[in-house]
């Protein structure tokens, strides 16, 4: 198992009693601070079946067809490179891998306007992929079987009491952003490798 931007590792740490002691659960982050954090977690955790790894999530430090399974909360879409991070994912992934992670996804067209006046309102919004553009880089990067499951989406009524803290329009602006904004659960798979053909019938 592998996270994608593990932070201070509690994703790891529990992935790690579900793989069981013959499994191996890894961590992704960049920054030092956060690494020395999820080892610290780590060691009061007392687990051996995890490491934490420096690096980005645009070019992930593990061998080609290494894990089972790549998770990730609300970190792709704040890459500038999702393509690529996608793309990486499924490199690392074994033939049959799953990729189920969670993210913030937009749902059709938006104003550049609006979507700034919300920036700060839905967590990670800033680089949040339109839902069909989240499936088409998925198929791009050679998954199959992708599936996005909101989980929460965002209404008119939800915006309104941020909008007039921020000092803007907010009957203006709410209807606008009614439904355009969703937590969701992003699934997919690696297709499993096809077997060689073993004689002269099988393939028929």
């Amino acid at each position: 198992m592998l996270d994608l931007g593990s932070g201070g590792g509690i994703d790891v740490l529990l992935s790690a009693r579900r793989v069981g002691p013959t499994g191996k659960a890894y961590g992704l982050d960049m920054t030092e601070e956060m690494l020395a954090l999820a080892n610290e977690n780590r060691r009061k955790a007392n687990v051996d079946n995890v490491e934490f790894l420096k690096g980005e999530i645009e070019n992930i430090p593990l061998p080609d067809n290494s894990v089972d399974v790549v998770i990730s909360n609300c970190v792709i879409n704040l890459s500038a490179d999702k393509d690529r991070v996608l793309r990486e994912a499924f490199r690392v992934l074994k033939p049959g891998g799953r990729f189920a992670v969670s993210d913030v996804v937009t749902r059709g067209e938006m104003l550049p306007e609006i979507r700034r006046s919300v920036l700060a309102w839905v967590g990670c919004i800033a680089g949040a992929l339109e839902e069909d553009q989240y499936r088409s880089k998925l198929e791009a990067a050679g998954f199959a079987q992708i599936d996005i499951e909101p989980t929460r989406i965002y209404r008119a009524d939800d915006a309104r009491e941020f909008l007039r803290g921020e000092g803007l329009d907010a009957d203006a602006i709410a209807p606008q952003v009614d439904g355009k904004f969703m937590s969701a659960f992003i699934r997919a798979v690696k297709p499993a490798a096809k077997q060689a053909c073993c004689g002269p019938t099988c393939c028929n």
